[in-house]
């Protein structure tokens, strides 16, 4: 098939493209949040080919992926097509609802009867009202990393964007307690200066900005465990690409996490005292670590291997297509 579908989650999407398809990832010339294109930091295969906004009129499109509401009056401007109507369209609903009214959150693709709504979560489908609009969940998978976990050094890494801004929702305010046990690495976008916000000298908060997947997976692999401190956010790739190397895992209980880190991978808990007891066992016990890693690595790779997500995905495409 021909797939169009915007780079809005580079993690996700890199799993995505890995499948058997020509996938279209529209590029235009200021490389804005509607034209990123290719990826820079990701590996993709060849079969992701960047495509104009007008190139798109006269393009051979089976299916339209959608993971922004806007998406769908801009696809149907560069096409010439209704999504949903002249072709068929699946929208991707990455996020947990953030509009305040939790549980009573109203899907901006509810009640529609032109599209799917495929969730990354179960937790997603649930917490969404997505009325009378179909709906299903495809959970993650990812590209297993080309490193394993060594943990020689004993700190702990964790993977943020935007911790600064997102704050309360990525768990930025607790990483000065964790700081207190061992040195963090924090990973991820706009993670510069993170340590003069949170009030810390630089030798407690290291921050590593938009570091290329392949180079962070081989940092991360060498920190004793990983946190995973969000309240509110769907399930981070970072963590189950941290469990697929064989890091232990020290999580807050919350969203989608509660399905994803078995017990005997790491600590998982609502209470921050018993994840800072976690991590300072961790840190000064490696074996222990590495016990947990290993049923972490057991389990991810179980429930979120790229094969899984990709034959759920080619079994929905040709559902959509072929009907």
């Amino acid at each position: 098939m021909n797939i169009l579908l915007w780079h809005v989650h580079g993690s996700w999407t890199t799993s995505f493209v890995h499948g058997k398809h020509r996938y279209l990832i529209p590029a235009t010339p200021d490389r804005g949040p509607y034209g990123l294109g290719r990826a820079r930091t990701y590996t993709w295969p060849e079969s992701a080919a960047e495509v104009s906004p007008e190139q798109l009129r006269d393009a051979e499109v089976d299916l339209v992926i959608l993971q922004r509401p806007e998406e769908l009056d801009l696809a149907q401007e560069w096409l010439g097509r209704r999504p949903g109507r002249d072709l068929p369209a699946i929208y991707v609903e990455h996020n947990t609802p953030k509009d305040g009214q939790v549980p009573d959150s109203r899907h901006p693709m509810a009640d529609r009867d032109d599209l799917l709504i495929a969730h990354v979560t179960a937790f997603n489908e649930l917490f969404w009202d997505t009325g009378a609009t179909r709906t299903t969940v495809v959970d993650h998978g990812i590209v297993t990393p080309a490193v394993t976990w060594t943990g020689e050094l004993d700190r702990l890494a964790v993977v943020i964007n935007e911790p600064v801004r997102r704050w309360r929702v990525t768990g930025t305010d607790l990483l000065p307690r964790f700081a207190e046990i061992a040195p963090l690495d924090v990973f991820g976008m706009k993670v510069a200066g993170l340590a003069e916000h949170l009030g810390l000298p630089a030798d407690r908060v290291t921050s590593h900005d938009d570091v290329p997947q392949h180079r962070m997976h081989a940092e991360l692999a060498r920190r004793r465990a990983y946190l995973h401190l969000c309240r509110w956010t769907s399930l981070g790739l970072s963590l189950i690409e941290a469990m697929t190397m064989g890091m232990p895992v020290v999580a807050l209980a919350t969203t989608e996490a509660v399905m994803a880190v078995p017990p005997g991978a790491g600590a998982l808990s609502t209470r921050v005292d018993a994840l800072l007891e976690a991590a300072s066992r961790f840190v000064a016990e490696p074996q222990r670590a590495r016990r947990a890693g290993a049923e972490a690595r057991v389990a991810a790779r179980e429930r979120y291997g790229l094969d899984r997500f990709l034959t759920d995905w080619d079994r929905l495409l040709e559902e959509e297509v072929c009907g």
